[in-house]
């Protein structure tokens, strides 16, 4: 679905493209690059193919947008097929936005887990597994409570707390436990946020961006920040900045200012993933008092109604990010920019 170019002297520019599958999640992006007046196309990542014999350059720049959770709504059959698109464009010479790499880490926590060693940060103790009858075992190594987080999930999709052994094996034994549509999951250390608070911090280009502290009610899992739409103070967040599915969690949401060593392992932790645009979630564990990485989204909705929350627009400055990596990814290739418009 393409996009009119509006302004003056774009008429030969290639178009940046939005590579995306959720319909509501990313329109606040769209009205952005439309008040921009840059010619931009969307691509519907539910239904796509390519032609790996096309030499041409289609675009200046793709975003890739496509979720993990994308299983969930019966378009898990995207997820894969996006390695390999992601891979085809990079080969091609494409400036990507959250390429292969990121895409990558985004669909595996244990790829996560495996980074987060690598680096020497905290996180909760796990056991990554490939199959039901390997999570006692997982499980007792750890201690319980334990949660079984499927490999690739999206939105807290599939995560299931087990409090004793009794409770894992009846599960096991009922044949109920899902691993993901890669038959791969962690066993990991439950733990319980101090104060309900998760904080996540979202970065832009790979630089820390802003934080939100979202204060949780109960076992949530699902910590969508465009999905929380009420804040601290109890008012609601305008449904023009949510999703028309939001779910009613409960959860309230307020800006934050972390301290300056969690925004440097933040960036070391998406330097390492190729994450350019994304949020890391961390905890303090109210039993140990650690504090814990455990989720790397590749995937990040900015928090809803954000100039309320956060006192700027973030989908402003991703616009802005966008079109300045497009235009200078085409200038490093040779490609004269004129101000104002398109290569010649």
């Amino acid at each position: 679905m393409s996009h009119k170019t509006n302004g003056i002297g774009y008429g030969s520019e290639k178009p940046m493209a939005i590579y995306y599958e959720h319909p509501d999640w990313f329109r606040p992006l769209f009205e952005q690059l439309d008040e921009r007046g840059v010619p931009w196309q969307k691509i519907d990542a539910r239904h796509h193919s390519y032609d790996v014999r096309s030499p041409e350059q289609e675009y200046s720049l793709l975003f890739n947008r496509m979720s993990p959770s994308a299983w969930q709504r019966g378009l898990g059959h995207g997820i894969f097929y996006t390695l390999n698109y992601l891979a085809h464009l990079e080969g091609q010479g494409v400036r990507v936005v959250n390429g292969y790499r990121s895409f990558h880490h985004e669909i595996s926590k244990a790829l996560q887990l495996t980074n987060l060693e690598k680096l020497g940060l905290p996180y909760p103790q796990a056991r990554v597994i490939n199959h039901p009858r390997e999570t006692l075992a997982a499980a007792e190594a750890i201690g319980y409570p334990v949660v079984i987080k499927p490999n690739i999930g999206g939105s807290g999709a599939g995560i299931e707390r087990f409090d004793s052994r009794n409770d894992l094996s009846a599960a096991v034994e009922a044949k109920r436990l899902y691993l993901g549509i890669d038959s791969t999951a962690l066993v990991q250390e439950a733990f319980t946020a101090r104060d309900g608070i998760i904080t996540r911090v979202e970065v832009l280009g790979g630089k820390f961006l802003y934080a939100i502290q979202i204060h949780i009610t109960g076992e949530s899992y699902n910590l969508c920040p465009a999905d929380i739409c009420q804040n601290t103070r109890g008012e609601e967040l305008t449904r023009t900045a949510c999703p028309v599915d939001a779910p009613k969690s409960g959860m309230k949401v307020e800006g934050y200012e972390p301290p300056r060593q969690v925004i440097q392992d933040v960036e070391r932790i998406v330097e390492l993933a190729g994450v350019e645009v994304g949020g890391i979630e961390y905890v303090i564990d109210d039993r140990t008092g650690r504090q814990l990485y455990y989720d790397v989204n590749a995937l990040s909705n900015f928090v809803a109604d954000p100039v309320r929350v956060i006192g700027f627009n973030p989908y402003a400055r991703l616009a802005d990010f966008l079109i300045a990596e497009a235009r200078g990814h085409q200038a490093s290739r040779g490609e004269r920019v004129v101000a104002g418009g398109g290569p010649r």
